[in-house]
């Protein structure tokens, strides 16, 4: 049997429905997918690494998932562009689900930040989200019922040790994300952020997970 066919008789479905998922082939991207895909939704992703993507479209297909993909650096510009083309094109110019989940990461102080490293942690995490969510906005209005989903995090809230920069740029898609609610909302767009703690992805390989009720202790005291 399919894996597809595993939430069968589960009390909502996602079949009819198309999603995009940017980063889809690591960590919370590809879980992301799996899981829109396993729902019955119809689902298109993209990475930087064509050997990693072609590898993981291979596999969804074995397990019955409708998956689709292309080769794109999120933090490019014209690339997001020709992303989104090709989307319109694969889903016939409509578009339900935008998962923003494609992210970096550069930890160092404060003081020891370049202009390019600043450039490349703000392009890959706010930039690229919110120029997807532009000019994918046509397609998901003309979906009748469009949702946007950005992949925050903890460190946009409250300092966490990930750099000032990672935590910036978070905060900054919390913002976007109240702002785009308000005003899409007239086009029938949803729009939400989920804010994840640590979750043992490639991004936090540095983590000692056996210490983690250490660093976990040492957070609620900075919010004290």
């Amino acid at each position: 049997m399919a894996e597809s066919s595993r939430f069968k008789d589960s009390r909502w479905s996602l079949h009819g429905m198309t999603a995009l998922v940017t980063g889809g082939t690591r960590g919370i991207g590809n879980a992301t997918v799996e899981e829109l895909a396993g729902f019955g939704a119809r689902v298109h992703t993209c990475s930087r690494n064509e050997e990693e993507l072609n590898k993981c479209l291979k596999e969804w297909e074995g397990k019955g998932f409708v998956v689709t993909g292309s080769v794109c650096d999120a933090s490019s510009s014209l690339q997001r562009e020709k992303l989104i083309e090709e989307v319109g094109s694969v889903f016939h110019g409509k578009l339900n689900i935008l998962v923003n989940n494609v992210g970096t990461n550069i930890r160092k102080p404060t003081t020891d930040y370049s202009a390019e490293e600043f450039s490349k942690i703000f392009a890959t995490n706010f930039e690229s989200a919110y120029h997807l969510s532009q000019i994918a906005h046509p397609l998901l209005k003309a979906s009748g019922a469009g949702s946007i989903v950005f992949i925050s995090s903890v460190a946009g809230l409250s300092h966490i040790g990930s750099g000032s920069i990672y935590g910036a740029s978070k905060g900054a898609i919390n913002q976007l994300t109240k702002n785009l609610a308000c005003e899409w909302a007239k086009d029938n767009i949803r729009t939400n952020c989920v804010a994840p703690w640590y979750i043992r992805t490639s991004l936090v390989e540095y983590v000692r997970f056996s210490n983690l009720p250490i660093v976990l202790f040492s957070f609620i005291q900075s919010l004290r």
